[in-house]
C-alpha cells in the first residue's frame, strides 16, 4: 500500500519519497490578506489541511508552512480606499482567516511567515541571483532574465516561443515597466518605490519586493533548499509557482520541490466565481446562513482534489443530509456507550481513546489503499459511511429490542475506527452539551419517573402518562414501550 501522488512537474503518478525518510516538509501558498477567504480558499485550505493530516496518520512527521502575502497591489488599493494602512489591512484579515479556518475546523499550520517579515531572505535571495546573471537592475527595479534560466516553463509545459506568439498583440511598449526589461517575459523581484507607498531599502534602492520571490524566499528561510510537497491551486501553476522554480532552483541548483500537488477551482453554479457575476461567496457569509462546516467539508472531499468543483445549493443540501448520516454514526458512543456496558478510562474522549481495543483493522486497511491511490479521499469515504450505516442500523436494534445483533465490544471496535477515519478527514461530531433541565437528572431520577408513568397508565390516567413521557421528551430523554417493559434512552 504505497503512497502514490501525481506530480504536476512530471506529469504523472509517482511513488511518494520523501528527501528525508520519516519527514515530509510541505509548503502551500497561501492567501493574499486583502479581503475575507471564499470558496475557492476554502475548498484549497481543506485539501491541504486533509493532506497533512493524513501524511501524519500514516507515520510521517509533518512540518506544515503557510504563507501569508501581507504587502500587494490589492491591499494597498483597499487601505486607500479605507483610509487605513496596509499593515492594518493585513492584520485585520489575517485575524478573519483564523476565524473563518478554525470555524472550518482546519488545522494551524506549523508556521504562517509573512512577506513582510522575511525581508532579510528576499534581499539575499534578489542579491544571489544577480551574482549568477539571473537578474539585472533597471532603474530601480530588478528583473528576473527568463531565457537564462534553460528549464523555464517544465511545470507548465509552456515554451517561451509560444508563449511571445500569443502575446504579441497585446504587449504595450508604451508601459514603463515594459521599457525597462530586457525581454518581454522578464519578471520583478523588486519594484522601486513609489510615492505614498510603503518601502524597504535595498542596495538597488528603497521598495518593496515582488509576489514571486517572496515564495521562494519563504520556502527557502523556513525548509531549506529542496522540500517534498509544494502545494497550491491549479490557478498559481504558471506564473507563479513557474517562476519559483525558475528563482530558487537558479540559486541553489536544486530541485525546489519534489513534488508539486495542485487542488482544482471552485465554480458557483455552473460559473467561475466572481464578484462582477454576483456569485461571489465568502466563507463567513457561507457559515453565517447556517451551512454546516462539516456539510462544506464533505462537499470538497466527496471530489477527487485536482479536479473542478462545482458549489450549488442542491450540492450542499447534498452533503448536508450526508454529514446527518456520518454525524450519526459518529454520536452512536456517546448515545449508547453506557447501555452497551462499554469499558472506559477515565479522562477526556475515553471512549475513543481505550487502548484495549486496536483499530488496526479490515476497515483501516481498505482506507489506506484507497486514500494512497493519490490522496483519494472520496474512496475513503465509503469506508466511513459503510461504518456509520451498520452502526445506525444497531442503534435502532439496540432501542427497539434492547440488544444488538453485534458483540457490544466489536460495536465498540467499529465506533472507534470510525471516529479515528473520520479524525484524518477532519469530520467532527460531539455531543450536544445538556441543557439545565436535564442536569442533574439522573439515571435513577429517570426510573423513578417511568414508574410515575407506568402507575398512571394502569389507573387509566393517560394524561398523567402523555405529560411525564412528554416532560422526559423535552430533556431529551426518548420512551421505547414493549411487551417487555419500558426501556429509555438519551437522544
Amino acid at each position: 500500500m504505497t503512497l502514490t501522488l501525481y506530480n504536476t512537474l512530471t506529469r504523472r503518478q509517482e511513488p511518494f519519497e520523501t528527501v528525508e525518510p520519516g519527514k515530509v516538509k510541505m509548503y502551500y501558498c497561501g492567501v493574499t490578506v486583502y479581503d475575507y477567504c471564499h470558496l475557492g480558499h476554502a475548498r484549497a485550505c481543506i485539501v491541504w489541511d486533509v493532506v497533512r493530516r493524513y501524511l501524519q496518520f500514516i507515520g510521517y512527521e509533518v512540518r506544515y508552512i503557510q504563507n501569508f502575502t501581507d504587502i500587494d497591489d490589492k491591499i494597498l488599493n483597499r487601505a486607500c480606499v479605507e483610509h487605513s494602512s496596509m499593515e492594518a489591512v493585513a492584520d485585520r484579515f489575517i485575524k478573519a482567516y483564523f476565524e473563518d479556518m478554525a470555524r472550518l475546523g482546519i488545522k494551524e499550520a506549523d508556521e504562517y511567515p509573512r512577506a513582510t517579515h522575511t525581508m532579510n531572505g528576499i534581499l539575499r535571495l534578489i542579491h544571489d541571483l544577480e551574482n549568477k546573471g539571473f537578474a539585472y537592475p533597471a532603474d530601480g527595479d530588478v528583473y528576473y532574465a527568463v531565457r537564462q534560466f534553460s528549464e523555464y516553463g517544465k511545470l507548465s509545459g509552456r515554451k517561451l516561443e509560444d508563449m511571445q506568439a500569443g502575446a504579441s498583440d497585446r504587449v504595450k511598449v508604451e508601459d514603463p515597466e515594459y521599457q525597462k526589461k530586457k525581454d518581454p517575459f522578464d519578471f520583478a523581484l523588486w519594484k522601486a518605490a513609489k510615492p505614498g507607498e510603503p518601502a524597504w531599502e535595498s542596495p538597488w534602492g528603497a521598495g518593496r519586493p515582488g509576489w514571486h520571490i517572496e515564495c521562494s524566499a519563504m520556502v527557502r528561510d523556513r525548509l531549506g533548499d529542496t522540500i517534498d510537497i509544494h502545494a497550491g491551486g491549479a490557478d498559481l501553476i504558471f506564473p507563479h509557482h513557474e517562476n519559483e522554480i525558475a528563482q530558487s532552483e537558479a540559486v541553489t541548483g536544486k530541485p525546489l520541490a519534489r513534488y508539486w500537488l495542485h487542488n482544482g477551482m471552485v465554480k458557483v453554479d455552473g460559473e467561475k466565481m466572481s464578484k462582477s457575476l454576483g456569485n461571489f461567496i465568502t466563507i463567513r457569509e457561507l457559515l453565517d446562513r447556517g451551512v454546516d462546516p462539516m456539510a462544506v467539508r464533505l462537499l470538497v472531499l466527496t471530489a477527487q482534489y485536482r479536479t473542478p468543483i462545482d458549489f450549488t445549493d442542491e450540492a450542499i443540501a447534498d452533503k448536508t443530509n450526508a454529514w446527518h448520516t456520518l454525524k450519526d454514526g459518529l454520536l452512536f458512543g456517546y448515545q449508547h456507550g453506557k447501555q452497551l456496558a462499554w469499558e472506559v478510562e477515565k479522562g477526556e474522549n475515553s471512549l475513543i481513546k481505550n487502548p484495549k481495543f486496536k483499530i488496526q483493522n479490515s476497515y483501516i486497511e481498505r482506507f489506506q489503499e484507497l486514500v494512497n491511490d493519490d490522496f483519494n479521499f472520496p474512496g475513503g469515504l465509503t469506508v466511513l459511511f459503510e461504518l456509520a450505516k451498520e452502526l445506525h442500523r444497531e442503534g435502532n436494534i439496540l432501542v427497539h429490542q434492547g440488544k444488538t445483533e453485534t458483540p457490544p465490544d466489536e460495536l465498540q471496535r467499529q465506533w472507534q475506527t470510525l471516529v479515528t477515519l473520520a479524525g484524518v478527514l477532519g469530520l467532527e461530531a460531539k455531543p450536544e452539551v445538556e441543557t439545565s433541565t436535564t442536569q442533574g437528572l439522573s439515571d435513577a431520577e429517570i426510573e423513578v419517573k417511568i414508574q410515575q408513568r407506568q402507575a398512571a397508565r394502569q389507573a387509566k390516567n393517560f394524561a398523567e402518562s402523555d405529560r411525564i413521557r412528554n416532560e422526559l421528551q423535552a430533556q431529551g430523554i426518548t420512551l421505547i414501550d414493549s411487551r417487555d417493559g419500558t426501556r429509555w434512552h438519551r437522544n
